[in-house]
Parts: structure tokens; C-alpha cells; sequence
């Protein structure tokens, strides 16, 4: 008798495509680090901690890719884009027949670096007292995801005695591409995986070296408003920004010395612009530099010294500056087009906010020292392209049964109390003003509902984004508008749901949330 093998050789042939098809969509559905999950909360409410003086470490690492060990290119029309029929060429240094350059995220996928206007960092703060350490990491980086980073935690020894790391992206869209987006192809493999190999090995050396400079500080903690004019724009309705800026400062025990300052506030850091072909930290690194070196006159500040942290707070809905005319500090100059003179202005009139607000009449010491932290993994619903990308492993890789694998956190360093968010929250969830506006798809009353700063009991409190993970936009329900009629009376739908995880993604991170504040403040 002839095997049916033989008899049927197409139908054997076809069950072997479709069998080693169903192993190849399993494998990418499963994602990295499956059963990784984190629920912790230390110490628990109630236990009784031996609290002593706070002590913080800093470690700081330069994470600029060096530039000399990629492809160089000529941009024949000088708009920063990549364009073979705009006569851009491009010189193979390897002799592999293909383009290896940086490419910039943020904007256009064909962004290919330049030069180097100034570095990039990875920076560290370690805190302990009571048992618990952790470290904030914060990264100029467009956005991470999240099994990046526990491939990071895995790396460390568990002779450091960490109990839990955060990081969190400052979201520049000057810097190297971290997620595989602004890669040039999203057909062909060009995403630098050995620059993302970089970052994650000197994020280890930057906690390494946070944790092992952890010594005994005092510390000064403040908060202002900034003004929206000059500073920030919200590109979407309803208006409502993350404009509350939070502030510490840490300090040598017994010294003036600073240790580190810590600055949390809202807005894309975007001040170049899609024309700009260098990398540079934009904002930030103005903002950094003013607070560590001072800013000179007219209308400047004095140095605070020490390491300067900046973590990113609110970005969705969408806090820019894009649009935004940034005044010089000398009263006659002022900036409206992406260039580094707005971003110097920016950056300078955020570090003079910041030292003015940490010397002012409204500055407290800190008498709490307590350190406390919950972490909690999270199944965030993913819909649209995010959905389809991360079941075939291209972005947010791992699939749960139409969820993302995500986390939040609550951390408290004494009288400052943290809350970390996955993505780009919209301003009206972390501080009210959630919107139900006719015309928009569901037919809903707010959702996102009370707003988390509300339920945060610190004296200050952040609202930190873009943290352990990158989902995008997490817009309110009652404000998804992506089918006419369209909401506010708009002719078209406005920008945000296309970098959306989804509909019912805000929803449950604010719902996660929610319920991680409640444990960890024991209710």
C-alpha cells in the first residue's frame, strides 16, 4: 500500500507550510521573558521599619552612539531625510551593500544622524533607608519597551541589595531609534540592535555605580507652576497640560554640597524638529547643564552643582512646544522654529525656573526619610496595527490574549510620592478634566475617573511617564474620535489614536493604577 505521504505529496508539502507557519506565529506571539511578572510592596503596610537618614547615590553614563563605526551619508538637499531620488548618497565603510547609519527616532523613518551636538546619557539615582533600595533611572531615549528592561533587572546581581529599579524614557525625538519604528524599513531589519545592547549594558553600569555611592543627604523638596505661554502647547482638545513642575534636591549630609536635583514635568522633547540630523538631548540637556553649571545673566541662576535628573511627567494629548514661541531670558530675543537656540531658551528658562523654585520662600526640608515601593505587572487591552505588531513580535512583542504585558509602579521617598505610567499619559487623567464632547465614537460618560494626582498622598507628587515601558498614547475613552462626525466640531479627526495602544488602554492603566496607590498607601 502507498503511504498517503506519497499519494498526496502537495497536501503533505502544504501541511508542512501551514504547521512550521503556526510554530513561526507562536514563537513571535510568545515574546521574551514569558512568565515574567513582578507584585511587590515593600515594606507592607503596617510593618513595623527602622527608618534612618535617607541615603542617595547618582551614576551617570554616556550613552552617544559613536558615529565613526557606522556609514557616513551626503544630504544633497539638506532636509535631513534620507532620499535616493533626491540624489542622497551614502558611503559603504563595511562593504556590505547596505546603509548602517543611526537613525533618528521621532518624525520620519529615514532620519539618519549626522553628527553630534551633545551627548546622551543614561543617569541613575539610587535611594535607600528602612531595608529598601531602589533606583530611578531616567534615559534620553525616545521610549523603550518593556522586556528591554527586564533584560536590564536580570543583569543585575542580586548582591546589590536592589529591591526594585524604574526607568523611564525622556522621549526625545533627537536621539537614536530604541523600538524599531524610525528604522528606515519596516520591511528589511535595519533597527541597531547593538545600539540598544549599548544602552542596556551602561544602564547597568550607571546603577552599579548609583548604588555604590548611596551615602547619607538632607533634602529640599519644592513645586511651581509653569506657564503655559513660552513653554508648552497643547496640540489637542480639550486643553489641559501636566504644567506643575516637581522638584528635588539632594544634599551631603551635614554640607552644601548637592548630590543630585530631581525634576519631574510634562512636554515633548521635540524643540528640534523633524530638519535636525545631529543627535543632542534638545531640551534637556539646557535644562541639565542650567541647574548642574548655572545660567549666566541677563536673568540667570547660580549653579546648584551635583547631577541633574530630568524624568518625564504627561506628554499625551499633546504637551509640545512645537508650536510654541520660547522667549530668550534677556526680554528681546524670541524663537519659534525648531533650532538650538529654542532649545538653549527652553531649556535655560526651565533651569532658572527650577533653582528659583528651589531657593524660594515656598522650598521645604523634608522630615520624612521613609522609602517604600509597590510594583505591580499589568494586561493593558491592545487593538489596530499595535495589536496585529505586537502578536508577530515587531513591536511590544508578546502577546496575552489580546493584552500587552506592562507595569506600574508606586514609589515614595519620604514626602515625595511617585507614580509611574507605561506611555504618554493624556494631562486629564493624572489631573482632571476628562471631556465627553458629542461626536466623539463612544457615547460615554468620562471613564478615567477620579484623576490619579488626586489619590496620590505625598506633599509632592509625580507623575512619572514613559516608564518601563513605551505603549503610546493612552487617551480617554469618551474622547477615542476616530470616525466622522468628529468631536469639538472638527472637519477631521484630531492627532493621537494612531500611536494608541487602543480605546480601553487608558482605561485600565488608570484602573491599575488606581488600585497599586491603594495597596501601597494600605488601603
Amino acid at each position: 500500500m502507498i503511504p498517503a505521504c506519497r499519494r498526496h505529496p502537495i497536501l503533505s508539502t502544504l501541511a508542512v507550510l501551514v504547521l512550521l507557519v503556526v510554530f513561526f506565529l507562536v514563537h513571535r506571539a510568545w515574546g521574551p521573558y514569558r512568565f515574567y511578572r513582578v507584585d511587590l510592596l515593600k515594606p507592607k503596610p503596617g510593618e513595623k521599619v527602622e527608618v534612618g537618614n535617607l541615603e542617595v547615590g547618582v551614576g551617570l553614563r554616556d550613552i552617544t552612539p559613536d558615529l565613526s563605526k557606522y556609514d557616513t551619508w551626503t544630504d544633497a538637499d539638506g532636509d535631513a531625510e534620507y532620499d535616493l531620488e533626491k540624489g542622497d548618497t551614502y558611503s559603504d565603510r563595511n562593504g556590505n551593500g547596505r546603509f548602517d547609519a543611526v537613525w533618528i527616532a521621532g518624525f520620519g523613518n529615514n532620519r539618519p544622524a549626522q553628527g553630534i551636538h551633545d551627548p546622551l546619557w543614561a543617569r541613575a539615582i539610587a535611594f535607600r533607608n528602612n531595608g529598601v533600595t531602589v533606583v530611578l533611572v531616567t534615559l534620553d531615549s525616545i521610549g523603550i519597551f518593556h522586556e528591554a528592561f527586564i533584560n536590564i533587572r536580570k543583569r543585575l546581581s542580586p548582591s546589590l541589595g536592589i529591591d526594585h529599579v524604574m526607568f523611564s524614557c525622556t522621549h526625545n525625538h533627537e536621539a537614536p531609534d530604541t523600538m524599531g519604528i524610525w528604522s528606515y524599513s519596516v520591511i528589511w531589519d535595519y533597527f541597531d540592535h547593538g545600539y540598544l545592547e549599548l544602552v542596556k549594558g551602561r544602564c547597568v553600569e550607571a546603577i552599579i555605580e548609583a548604588v555604590s555611592k548611596l551615602a547619607p543627604v538632607d533634602t529640599v523638596l519644592a513645586q511651581t507652576e509653569v506657564p503655559v505661554e513660552g513653554f508648552v502647547d497643547d496640540s489637542r482638545l480639550p486643553l489641559v497640560y501636566d504644567n506643575t513642575l516637581c522638584c528635588a534636591r539632594f544634599i551631603r549630609k551635614g554640607t552644601d554640597e548637592t548630590v543630585a536635583t530631581m525634576l519631574e514635568w510634562g512636554n515633548h522633547v521635540e524643540t528640534l524638529a523633524s530638519r535636525n540630523g545631529l543627535l543632542t538631548s534638545d531640551f534637556a540637556h539646557y535644562w541639565r547643564e542650567g541647574v548642574e553649571k548655572g545660567v549666566p545673566d541677563p536673568n540667570g541662576c547660580a549653579a546648584l552643582g551635583g547631577a541633574c535628573l530630568y524624568f518625564q511627567g504627561q506628554v499625551g494629548g499633546l504637551m509640545t512646544q512645537l508650536h510654541t514661541t520660547v522667549p530668550h531670558r534677556d526680554g528681546q530675543q524670541s524663537f519659534r522654529e525648531g533650532s538650538f537656540e529654542k532649545a538653549q531658551a527652553l531649556g535655560e528658562n526651565l533651569a532658572v525656573l527650577s533653582v528659583n523654585t528651589l531657593q524660594g520662600d515656598t522650598a521645604w526640608r523634608m522630615e520624612d526619610q521613609k522609602v517604600s515601593v509597590a510594583a505591580k505587572t499589568i494586561f493593558v487591552p491592545m487593538s489596530g496595527l499595535m495589536h496585529l505588531a505586537g502578536f508577530l513580535g515587531l513591536v511590544h512583542p508578546g502577546w496575552f490574549w489580546g493584552h500587552g504585558r506592562s507595569e506600574v509602579n508606586v514609589i515614595r521617598i519620604g514626602e515625595m510620592e511617585i507614580l509611574t505610567v507605561p506611555g504618554e499619559l493624556y494631562p486629564e487623567i493624572g489631573n482632571g478634566g476628562v471631556e465627553a464632547p458629542e461626536g466623539a465614537d463612544f457615547a460615554c460618560a468620562p471613564v478615567e475617573v477620579p484623576p490619579l494626582r488626586s489619590k496620590m498622598t505625598g506633599k509632592l507628587n509625580l507623575i512619572v511617564g514613559l516608564a518601563n515601558d513605551e505603549l503610546g498614547y493612552f487617551v480617554p475613552k469618551s474622547q477615542w474620535d476616530v470616525k466622522p462626525p468628529f468631536a469639538y466640531g472638527k472637519k477631521k479627526a484630531q492627532y493621537g489614536e494612531v500611536n494608541s495602544p487602543g480605546p480601553d488602554a487608558a482605561a485600565a492603566v488608570h484602573r491599575e493604577a488606581l488600585a497599586l496607590l491603594a495597596r501601597a498607601h494600605g488601603e
